[in-house]
This record gives structure tokens, C-alpha cells and sequence, in this order.
């Protein structure tokens, strides 16, 4: 029996009536999810295979984020066992298929207050520590994924040094900044807009303790969106402003908070170029190729504004040149 038929069978015994199966999306990860159609209401079906996945951390999560006040998934049956959940709707309309000229100062807004009320519900033993060890492996998905299997480039024992020397420097500057609950996916895809306590927030089981700007650097630095600057930096302003006021350990100088928010999407950006490269030559993942050349601009563009990172700025010029 495959996982749809297991899904199914599993379906029929908790709902007890009628239903019919639509493809709702799939993810970067393992996940597939599928919309339940009832006669009365649509719910939403997790198909999380256990070997790969655990559905545990998104049902722990789940409950911490609601308890937070916000718009998440509420689950209405699961099977952790086999790797199912059965949640409820909240719709197709994503940021990024919704987000215009005209909408997204208030989406966004909305998006910022959301993102506030989750970093005010931290509770620090709660989710695992985003900690030195944890950015080390992301950021060496990059060597390992986008340099040798992307590019491939093998690099020399001198741009070794400058690669290791910039990580170390924006490791050192995440653990300092304030710790608090991070989404780790919050972006135009996992963020629905949704007619009440807007925005519906999905994708959030790999949740952790982190930098306080690293959420604000997926949202405004969206690998699949682009914004010109001065829009990006009045709404992380805005968010700055209002984080501040709510109490949270932001810092109080803003240009020491925006060096942070840069520094935080780099690491970012590191990370996704490897992931993204990872995803096609690993797992034949094509569709997120398109996304590169925006990720590595970013980059590119953070690395080129601060003097300690310009070496590796270099050093993406040469291995894009050699490539």
C-alpha cells in the first residue's frame, strides 16, 4: 500500500464521511500536503513519512504558537505513528501570490505584529538553541553543495581561510544578538492572508531559539520577492519601531540593529544557496534554480556594505568568474 492509499484508510477511520483528496502543495522537505474536500468545509491533510520526517516538533509548535495568539493551523486529528495530521484550512491565498505596490505595507505590517506576538511568547527551554554548532552545518551546505557540486569549483587553502574566517566573524555576531523564538521559514510562501488575525502562518515545526532579526531577514530578504531598498528598510524600520515599543530586546541604536538584520540574511543567504543547490543535484529539485540569482544578490549586495565581509564578496566574484 503507497502513502496516498495509507493516508486515505487513515482518513476514512476519523472522519467518518464522505471526502475527496486534492494536491494542496509540497515542500522543499519530504512533507506533501492534501486538501480534504467535505461537504460541508475543506480541511487540510499532512503526509509527514516517518523515516524522514516527524510530525512531533510541528504539533508542539503548533500549540505554543496558538497559545501566542497566532493564526496557525489548529489539528484536528493526527497520527504521529505513521506520520499523519489532519489540520484545519486556512486557505490558498499565500503573501507571495497576493503581495502588490499597493498591499504590502499593510500585509507586511500585519506580518511584523504577527512576528512580535511570537518573539514575546519566547520561552527559552522550549525549542531547541540555534546555536554556534547548528549555523556552522547550515552555512556548510554551501561549500559542500553550491562551491563543489553546484560550481564545481575546488577552493584554494587561501580562499579556505577567507570562507572560514567570515563565518566565524557572522556566527560571533548572531549569538549576540537578543535570543528569542524563530520561525526559521517566515516568507512570502508560508504566509497565508486570511480575513481574520491576518497572517495565517504555516511551516513552523523546525522553530528554534535564535537571532531576533532572523525571521525580519526571511521576510524582507524573500529569496522568491523582490522589494527596492528604501521599501525594505521603512518597513524594518516599522518593525524596529514597534518591536521596541512592545517591550522586546531590540537594540536601541537602528543602524546597529540594520547592520545586524544584514549580517543575519547573509548567513541566510549562505545557507539557501546551499540548500537550493542541494535540492536539484541531491533530490532533482529544479524549480528553486530560478530563485538563486536573487539570493545571491542579496548576498552579493550585504557583503559589498561592510568592510569585514568584502573578502568574501571577493571571493563569490572569483568562483562565479571560474565557474
Amino acid at each position: 500500500m503507497d502513502r496516498t492509499q495509507q493516508l486515505q484508510q487513515w482518513l476514512q477511520q476519523v472522519l467518518d464521511q464522505p471526502f475527496t483528496l486534492t494536491t494542496a502543495s509540497a515542500d522543499a522537505s519530504f512533507r506533501r500536503y492534501f486538501r480534504v474536500h467535505l461537504p460541508t468545509q475543506t480541511l487540510i491533510a499532512m503526509d509527514a513519512p516517518p523515516p524522514q520526517e516527524d510530525c512531533r516538533p510541528f504539533v508542539r509548535v503548533a500549540e505554543q504558537l496558538l497559545a501566542a495568539g497566532l493564526n496557525v493551523p489548529k489539528i484536528v486529528a493526527q497520527d504521529v505513528t505513521q506520520g499523519f495530521l489532519l489540520l484545519s484550512d486556512l486557505g490558498n491565498d499565500t503573501y507571495l501570490s497576493q503581495l502588490n505596490r499597493d498591499n504590502a505595507k499593510a500585509l507586511y505590517g500585519d506580518a511584523c505584529q504577527a512576528l512580535i506576538k511570537m518573539q514575546l511568547a519566547t520561552q527559552p527551554d522550549a525549542l531547541p538553541a540555534y546555536d554556534a554548532a547548528l549555523l556552522m552545518r547550515e552555512l556548510q551546505l554551501f561549500p559542500e553543495w553550491y562551491v563543489s557540486k553546484h560550481l564545481g569549483q575546488t577552493l584554494t587553502a587561501e580562499q579556505q581561510a577567507v570562507m572560514d574566517k567570515t563565518f566565524g566573524l557572522l556566527i560571533d555576531n548572531i549569538l549576540q544578538q537578543p535570543q528569542v523564538t524563530v520561525h526559521r521559514d517566515y516568507h512570502s510562501r508560508n504566509l497565508m492572508v486570511t480575513a481574520d488575525n491576518n497572517p495565517g502562518v504555516l511551516d513552523f515545526q523546525d522553530a528554534v531559539i535564535g537571532a531576533i532579526t532572523y525571521d525580519l531577514a526571511s521576510l524582507f530578504k524573500d529569496a522568491y520577492i523582490r522589494w527596492d531598498e528604501e521599501d525594505l528598510m521603512d518597513w524594518v524600520v516599522r518593525y524596529w519601531q514597534s518591536a521596541k515599543k512592545a517591550g522586546l530586546p531590540v537594540t536601541a541604536d537602528f543602524g546597529e540593529f540594520y547592520k545586524d538584520f544584514e549580517w543575519m540574511g547573509v548567513q541566510r543567504h549562505i545557507k539557501v544557496l546551499g540548500i537550493f543547490a542541494r535540492l536539484y543535484h541531491r533530490d532533482g529539485k529544479d524549480g528553486y534554480l530560478k530563485d538563486m540569482p536573487l539570493v545571491m544578490q542579496y548576498l552579493q549586495a550585504a557583503c559589498e556594505r561592510y568592510v569585514e565581509l568584502r573578502p568574501f564578496l571577493r571571493l563569490l566574484l572569483t568562483l562565479e568568474k571560474a565557474a
